[in-house]
């Protein structure tokens, strides 16, 4: 048989498929090289020198902050910032930078007045909202325009608005103030459908933590406590704005109130409500506004907008006129839920937080150590992790002193009491001296199904703590035990720090809640002050003249800093906006009350199942 040299033509499956992939290899070729393009551009885009805006002599200054007001950036993973593009300024605003900048503002004979742009800030605590609030007084104070304006209004731009000699309005804008409130979702019968058998353990009347898992409305008892700080913080509010306006007393109670009936009057025409009401100055739209910014401060050329500097660029400028000390102020920032082992910024990890008090104790320069402390709690283990570092810190000779932000509740008090002296601003949430523990077990929905263990160990607790099986009373008492044990050692900590008998403690203990204020008046803290006061106050004690204030952080790895740097030049690989669509503020805003149980519960990793945490403790 002769052979043929022709070769056979693939079929049309096989043609199909070879299509597909040579298709998809294509894609993948290309997509890699669009990778790799635009990592190059981003790392040329990074290494080159950034504009500089000069500082005249004659120089009106554009405070925008973004997002929401912060005392430490969330870690963002650098290749999510590499993808998405946003520097981390553009979603959090630190509270030390805009003091500063405004309080450097308000001496620097440069600057001749300030624009406060809320436009894209979202908020933040009345404790952070009322230190930045001291710091544009400061700068009113010295006799130099300050001027706000915001498209709308919400309840905390507002706050900050009501410093200024000018609040601008737009005409189709609105002032939407709500008062403060404490709700929460509540799960028992949906528990109960789905079979969870949700074990608490407490010790505390007012440790309301565990409420939305066990009942399906609130508590007397946290009703009681909630409503009482809730009303100390609402008073500071319009106390603070009714006096910044001029307005009289109980008129911004009255502006909510009756606010359909008012509406009603202006026509439905929010904006000249607002106006009427007393609480804006002007009406102006932006093209209207744009001109006459335009007219008191010139024209920037290129952008046709005023000609301001922006506060991230003036304090690149006092950075570097900002002459360095040799004796430190060290700073450190605990902000988040407390939990065991080394965790991001944006987190209280215990294993993070001892690696920087240990790195401050072995530095020679460093005389003082201040802890900005700005969360609601946690573990019980992990808490005390970092008080026993900071008790080894001040036996170094480094005196300790406590910054408390919006909160330092609960696991948050645990860790003020290891210091020198504690401070806090009158609206601060603190308290909740209280602890519980919580285990779930999914035995009888797993029942539901059909799924059942048995089995055999050979103790009485071999086998416990499973999801799959009931506690026995053994592990019910024994978990008990060690939260009442825990209870009585946080008691005892509180009554050696503030020189209480461990009875005194316990009537104001017990899980409540208070403000800063109420709190100094107790005894739970030594002084009301902001942030830079406590580092004036650390410094004295210290007997430190000349000093500098160095903020201790955790050491990015090399690959991040790497990353953090590509994504601080601006380009992006998935543009910013796209991946906002999907998640808009006012959204992520509205679904926290439903997300925020299930975060609580991945949260829950104490090693012996006992926290001391506060869940109602929300900055309003």
């Amino acid at each position: 048989m002769q052979e043929t040299t022709e070769k056979k033509k693939p079929g049309i499956i096989r043609r199909f498929f070879a299509g597909i992939w040579f298709g998809l290899t294509w894609l993948r070729i290309t997509v890699l090289n669009l990778l790799f393009l635009a990592i190059v551009l981003m790392f040329f885009a990074a290494i080159q020198t950034e504009k500089t805006v000069p500082l005249t002599e004659s120089t009106a200054l554009r405070v925008a902050p973004n997002g929401f007001l912060v005392d430490q950036r969330s870690f963002v993973d650098p290749m999510t910032q590499l993808l998405d593009g946003t520097r981390p300024e553009e979603r959090e605003t630190l509270v030390l930078d805009l003091v500063r900048t405004i309080e450097n503002a308000s001496t620097d004979s440069r600057i001749t007045a300030l624009v406060l742009d809320l436009n894209n800030f979202h908020g933040g605590g009345i404790s952070k909202l009322e230190e930045v609030g001291q710091a544009l007084d400061q700068f009113k104070d010295s006799g130099k325009p300050l001027i706000a304006m915001a498209g709308n209004y919400s309840q905390a731009r507002y706050y900050l608005a009501s410093y200024a000699d000018e609040i601008i309005l737009n005409p189709m804008g609105s002032v939407i103030l709500t008062g403060y409130s404490s709700y929460r979702q509540y799960y028992k019968t949906a528990l109960d459908k789905l079979a969870f058998n949700f074990h608490v353990f407490r010790v505390g009347t007012y440790k309301d933590f565990i409420e939305p898992y066990t009942r399906d409305n609130m508590s007397e008892a946290s009703r009681e406590h909630n409503r009482r700080w809730l009303d100390d913080l609402w008073a500071v509010y319009t106390g603070r704005v009714e006096q910044l306006r001029g307005l009289p007393n109980n008129a911004i109670d009255n502006y909510i109130n009756n606010l359909d009936v008012k509406l009603a009057e202006a026509a439905g025409d929010s904006a000249q409500l607002a106006l009427d009401s007393g609480l804006v100055d002007k009406l102006l739209t932006q093209t209207e506004l744009r001109a006459q910014l335009v007219q008191r401060f010139g024209e920037d050329r290129q952008s046709h907008q005023a000609k301001t500097l922006d506060y991230w660029d003036y304090l690149k400028f006092l950075n570097e006129e900002t002459p360095v000390h040799r004796d430190k102020v060290a700073l450190i920032v605990a902000s988040g839920v407390i939990v065991a082992g080394d965790h991001p910024e944006g987190t209280i990890g215990s294993d993070s937080v001892s690696a920087l008090l240990a790195k401050t104790r072995d530095r020679k320069d460093v005389k003082a150590l201040v802890l900005r402390v700005d969360s609601g709690g946690g573990g019980v283990f992990a808490s005390d992790v970092i008080y026993h570092e900071l008790k080894l810190t001040r036996e170094a000779g480094i005196p300790v002193f406590i910054s408390m932000g919006s909160v330092a509740a609960s696991g948050g008090y645990w860790i003020s009491t290891a210091s020198d002296e504690i401070w806090a601003t009158p609206t601060t949430i603190t308290g909740s001296i209280g602890v519980f523990g919580a285990f779930p077990t999914l035995e009888k929905t797993f029942a539901k199904l059909g799924i059942h263990t048995d089995g055999v160990g050979t103790t009485a607790l071999a086998g416990d703590m499973r999801l799959d099986r009931d506690l026995s009373p053994i592990a019910n008492s024994v978990i008990q035990q060690g939260v009442e044990f825990s209870y009585r050692q946080f008691i005892q900590l509180v009554a050696n720090a503030r020189g209480k008998s461990m009875d005194d403690v316990h009537q104001i203990a017990q899980g409540q809640v208070w403000s800063g204020k109420r709190a100094k008046e107790m005894g739970l803290v030594d002084h009301l002050g902001n942030l830079n006061d406590v580092i004036a106050a650390a410094a004295a004690h210290a007997d430190l003249d000349n000093y500098s204030v160095e903020v201790i952080r955790k050491t990015l790895s090399p690959k991040e800093q790497f990353l953090q740097q590509l994504s601080g030049g601006g380009l992006a690989l998935v543009p910013s906006s796209l991946i906002d669509s999907f998640a808009p503020i006012a959204l992520r805003q509205s679904l926290a009350p439903v997300i925020e149980p299930f975060l609580n519960m991945s949260n829950m990793t104490d090693p012996r199942g006992v926290y001391a945490q506060c869940s109602g403790c929300k900055a309003p």
